[in-house]
């Protein structure tokens, strides 16, 4: 349920997908998040870094550890399902 309740939170999946490509700074990732506040990102960021999904790499800026990775890897059937039902919602419309 911890899991669950961080996944939940505004953001915080935004986040993780704009990471997956690799590091990104804060204003880098605030401008791929389009309307976050500063306020809000560093919440996330900070909550993703308590976590130990994210950490923040002097000058190199925020990057997925190993934990977040795999986190990403776990969520990726649940991509390919998002992608079907997409793609069967467009067709019975």
């Amino acid at each position: 349920m911890v899991l669950l309740d961080l996944l939940g939170r505004r953001w915080v999946l935004r986040v993780l997908w704009e990471l997956r490509t690799g590091p990104a700074t804060f204003r880098a990732l605030r401008e791929r998040c389009g309307d976050v506040s500063p306020t809000v990102l560093n919440a996330r960021l900070k909550e993703l870094r308590e976590s130990g999904v994210v950490e923040l790499v002097p000058n190199a800026g925020y990057h997925l550890t190993r934990a977040g990775q795999a986190l990403l890897e776990a969520l990726q059937p649940l991509q390919a399902w998002a992608h079907r039902w997409l793609d069967s919602s467009r067709s019975n419309s």
